[in-house]
């Protein structure tokens, strides 16, 4: 079977070939991150007209790609959330104008469902299953027993960690997209500046609002006492605070619950 997937849930316009669930044929993305940096985040309008201008040049590209054409593509499936709703409207529209007019089957796609099976091009899931999924809009602990049936066991009490580094970066003055600079800049940190661990009543909940706060607090005393901001050591102190918060959370998780796979999930 081969599938022609749309994704539009964000800020990228995405279309793949795949056939049986488990063979890329092409992956065609046209991203917007130059021009949201301008905004220092994802700017809802902009990302959903841009995906009206890229759609069908990357549906076009996603089939040349995989020298396919509409005859040989057997349903067309979608991304229907969540997400942006102005940008996930622009990838249902275009998937249902492509199934209505070709009489193929349409599929609808939970999003982060669609992460977590992300990890069959890679492997096989073996059942019960624990995955953490980490994105710019979502920080959760799902467990799954079998096929299909999901249980969230953990979720972020407020900001998702992509969120928070985004927001980190912006005190910072770093650019946008926060992750990969973070990183990056964290690489040539060391140990300077401390950062709270955070709790949460339950304790396979998550939470990265305070860890923010304490960033910007501890900038604030920089400016106060006339000492200048460690870039280096402030992404290194937060990135291992935020890191930590995640795994202290799914190390709790593999000792209460008897899985055999763990996988990672997240865009």
């Amino acid at each position: 079977m081969i599938i022609l997937a749309i994704e539009s849930s964000c800020d990228e316009t995405s279309v793949a070939i795949v056939e049986d669930g488990q063979t890329v044929l092409s992956n065609i993305v046209a991203s917007q991150i130059d021009v949201h940096k301008e905004y220092g985040g994802v700017f809802p309008e902009v990302a959903s007209r841009l995906h009206v201008e890229n759609v069908n040049f990357v549906i076009r590209d996603a089939l040349q790609k995989a020298d396919k054409s509409f005859d040989d593509i057997d349903a067309i499936a979608v991304t229907q959330g969540p997400g942006l709703i102005g940008s996930l409207h622009i990838g249902v529209m275009a998937a249902k104008t492509l199934a209505w007019s070709l009489n193929k089957p349409l599929i609808p796609v939970h999003h982060i469902a669609g992460h977590i099976y992300a990890n069959k091009l890679s492997g096989t899931l073996e059942f019960p299953l624990l995955a953490l999924v980490v994105s710019g809009g979502h920080t959760e602990l799902v467990l799954m027993e079998d096929d299909y049936k999901f249980e969230v066991i953990g979720k972020t009490q407020d900001d998702a960690v992509g969120e928070a580094y985004d927001k980190v970066a912006r005190l910072m003055d770093l650019s946008y997209p926060g992750g990969p600079i973070i990183d990056k800049r964290a690489q040539n940190g060391k140990v300077h500046y401390t950062l709270p661990k955070v709790k949460t009543e339950n304790d396979l909940d998550f939470s990265f609002s305070g860890l923010k706060s304490a960033v910007r607090q501890s900038i604030l005393r920089e400016e106060r006492e006339n000492r200048e901001l460690n870039v280096d050591d402030m992404a290194y102190a937060f990135q291992h605070a935020a890191v930590d918060n995640l795994m202290s959370r799914v190390n709790i998780a593999l000792e209460r619950y008897d899985v055999k796979s763990f996988v990672l999930a997240g865009g």
